[in-house]
């Protein structure tokens, strides 16, 4: 066996290798030190029966691998249309045009820091998962050989510290609620729903009939994360809207899928933000920079969880938002000190008399 290098016009150096039992190996490099370096690496990994063919890996970009993922796996998760966007944020990235078996650990870590001066730590947490899966897709099931999974060498952001606090103004909630309605359709009741469950998006698109109980006012098997159902209560406001929903053949209660939902929400709140602006320019005034920027439909949960925590107790609020981190919660339980004192006096632990002389 020789490995046969060739001068391929000014620029580039050609590798064959031919050896009985492995396909013709085949590689171009832009300098002759690169052929010899991975000839000389891939005869040895021969001679000592340890060579794994890297073809498909290093003639598979990225957004090629990522394509087929999405397809194959992507789509059959409860969160598709949320792992979609990120896949599109890797094909659109300078990253998504690299081959598979060029990606290493350093790729990674500068994709890492770039995406960290933009986003928040949880959002490059969930892109590095996305890529890490992927990774591990292709190497254990598409057969795709002499990778490894690059993301294991790097270190993921924590995600923690940074979490989102977005509350909803009076003035917002008001303007939101009334540009929902005049937007139509159902989304203008699956926002007040939102607000008066803290249902997650996707456990009001996958709700049912025969889940939901209007007299003892409760929705059963919500949610499903993990493998862990709850049953939420309703409110005497989310009962109306239910009960004023028309019945669809399909046992659904929503017609609306995830991707409508979000396209309708972002609507809204873009029109109301404009609408917003052109009436404070009209009037001269400076607009609220904060006013209706960056809400999303999340938001909405976080909103119904910090109202719901003045109702229930945390471990309550736990069973009612399916949240299994208690110190999250903690972010929405919030009483003040005369709030804990008047819940003294009103269930005191031993009564006055018992140290009555």
């Amino acid at each position: 066996m020789m490995a046969s290098i060739y001068r391929r016009g000014p620029y580039q150096w050609q590798v064959l290798i031919r050896r009985k039992g492995y396909p013709t190996q085949a590689k171009v490099f832009e300098t002759k030190a690169e052929a010899e370096a991975w000839s000389k690496t891939t005869e040895s990994e021969m001679l000592r029966g340890v060579f794994v063919s890297r073809k498909e890996a290093e003639n598979t970009t990225l957004e090629e691998a990522l394509t087929r993922y999405q397809k194959e796996i992507s789509e059959n998760k409860k969160g598709a249309y949320q792992e979609s966007r990120r896949i599109e944020n890797f094909k659109n990235h300078k990253i998504g045009k690299r081959f598979l078996a060029t990606i290493q650990g350093k790729t990674i870590a500068e994709f890492r820091d770039e995406r960290l001066s933009k986003v928040s730590e949880a959002t490059v947490r969930r892109e590095l998962v996305i890529l890490s899966n992927l990774f591990e897709i292709a190497r254990k099931e598409w057969g795709m050989g002499g990778i490894q999974n690059p993301v294991r060498s790097v270190n993921l952001p924590s995600g923690r510290g940074n979490e989102r606090e977005r509350r909803l103004t009076k003035i917002e909630e008001k303007a939101l609620l009334e540009g929902c309605k005049e937007y139509g359709g159902e989304i203008h009741s699956i926002v007040v729903f939102a607000i008066e469950t803290a249902m997650r998006r996707s456990e009001i698109v996958n709700m049912v009939w025969d889940n939901v109980d209007l007299k003892e006012m409760v929705i059963r098997r919500v949610g499903g994360k993990n493998n862990s159902f709850r049953t939420v209560p309703l409110s005497d406001l989310a009962v109306e809207i239910l009960k004023s929903m028309p019945r669809q053949l399909s046992g659904k209660i929503w017609a609306m899928e995830d991707q409508s939902i979000t396209h309708a929400f972002v609507r809204v709140r873009d029109r109301l933000r404009k609408a917003y602006e052109k009436e404070c320019e009209g009037k001269r005034s400076e607009p609220d920079p904060a006013y209706l920027v960056d809400l999303t439909f999340h938001d909405l949960r976080h909103e119904a969880t910090s109202r719901l925590a003045k109702i229930y107790q945390v471990h309550e609020l736990a069973k009612v938002t399916g949240h299994k981190d208690l110190r999250m919660l903690m972010r929405y339980y919030n009483p003040t000190g005369k709030e804990l004192a008047l819940k003294m006096r009103k269930g005191s632990i031993l009564k006055a008399e018992d140290f009555a002389e």
